[in-house]
């Protein structure tokens, strides 16, 4: 199918889904400005019920968190960011951008310093500082806070919004397309097969249901073992359900240490060595790479299954590629909750560290307090 036919379908798709519409001008004002696929001024309500109107193409923004800095370079929009956390910085050309982390979290004055046309904030961040928030509101400056991210299907979601907030319109339908056709793929490559228990590992914590990280898992191919015990969000794990469990597999953020007691030596995972070490800024936030996590597992759990869908990725790269005689304009290229360590974000201090979440001690604030080890990061291609 022709690409730009698939982005006009899927641009229209999510105008049903309920994607806002542009805002109309007022009478007396000039007409909507026209960028690439999208049209401003577009008014959207966030994670907190309130109405946000981005009047013109944002061309300076501030990202809170590592997940929102990490969606804006996926969609090839890197140089529109003039603002990231300390806990963006492994993602290239970061270090050269505004540093708005402080001490004791956001640092509303450095945000305020970099003038910028929007910041996108994560529901944890706002949580733990709603105040601060409300500061940068004050000074009249457009702030939009995204909500929980719980599936991979909500990650996409939010890479779409964020595509149409920045007006990166076309690149946000894309890449969130690239996400959906892969879970589709996956899906399609584990028809039949049996998916043994799998238990997500990190400072003594685990990925519990309504989370992406048990979303990441279960696209792959495994059981989520702390879903199945009725553990909700990001929680702490205790031995002796680790040993009732027995998960085959156990799923590490490469920043965190691989569990070592008698109730973790004692499962099929670790006497089999079947620990999967994933890069911690592809596991724990809620942003495109997150799919990588899926795909890495998948190849670990079902490497079958893997080949099928590495075959039926080429196969939707075919389809949506345009041909040499068909040449196309292309543009360069929605939340969760999480802070910058659990979107799953537990905030621990560390250069490269952080899950984003609204599970109990999972603010900013309280991660630092609860953890104490790293924060979480990650990456996608």
């Amino acid at each position: 199918m022709n690409r730009q036919l698939v982005v006009a379908l899927l641009a229209f798709a999510t105008v049903l889904a309920g994607i806002p519409a542009p805002a109309a001008a007022a009478v007396g004002q000039a007409a909507p400005q026209q960028t690439a696929a999208c049209t401003f001024p577009v008014t959207v309500t966030d994670a907190t019920g309130t109405e946000v109107t981005i009047t013109d193409d944002p061309e300076r923004i501030v990202t809170t968190n590592p997940s929102a800095a990490q969606t804006m370079w996926e969609l090839g929009a890197r140089d529109e960011v003039v603002g990231v956390s300390q806990y963006a910085t492994y993602l290239d050309g970061a270090a050269d951008k505004g540093n708005v982390s402080g001490s004791g979290g956001l640092n509303v004055e450095a945000v305020i310093g970099l003038e910028p046309d929007l910041v996108l904030v994560p529901n944890s961040s706002y949580n733990a500082e709603p105040d601060r928030i409300e500061q940068l509101r004050s000074a009249d400056i457009s702030v939009v806070v995204f909500e929980s991210g719980e599936s991979l299907a909500a990650v996409a979601n939010k890479t779409e919004r964020v595509g149409r907030m920045t007006g990166n319109c076309e690149a946000g339908v894309e890449r969130a397309a690239e996400m959906r056709d892969s879970m589709a793929n996956m899906e399609q490559a584990l028809d039949g097969a049996e998916r043994p228990v799998g238990l997500n590992s990190f400072f003594g914590y685990s990925s519990g249901s309504g989370t992406f990280i048990s979303d990441i898992m279960t696209t792959a191919g495994l059981r989520n073992g702390a879903a199945e015990a009725n553990i909700t969000g990001f929680a702490q794990i205790n031995e002796e359900l680790v040993v009732e469990m027995n998960p085959e597999y156990i799923v590490v953020p490469d920043h965190a240490p691989v569990p070592s007691s008698p109730a973790y030596n004692s499962t099929t995972a670790m006497q089999e060595g079947n620990v999967i070490v994933i890069e911690a800024h592809k596991l724990q936030q809620p942003a495109p790479r997150a799919i990588e996590s899926s795909e890495a597992i998948l190849e670990a759990v079902h490497p079958d299954a893997y080949e099928r869908y590495r075959q039926l990725e080429t196969e939707s790269a075919t389809e949506t590629t345009p041909t040499e005689t068909t040449p196309t304009e292309t543009t360069p290229t929605a939340d969760a909750t999480a802070t910058d360590a659990t979107e799953a974000t537990t905030t621990t201090e560390s250069s490269e560290s952080t899950t984003e979440s609204d599970a109990p001690g999972f603010g900013v604030v309280a991660g630092l307090a609860a953890i104490g080890a790293v924060a979480l990061l990650a990456r996608r291609r």
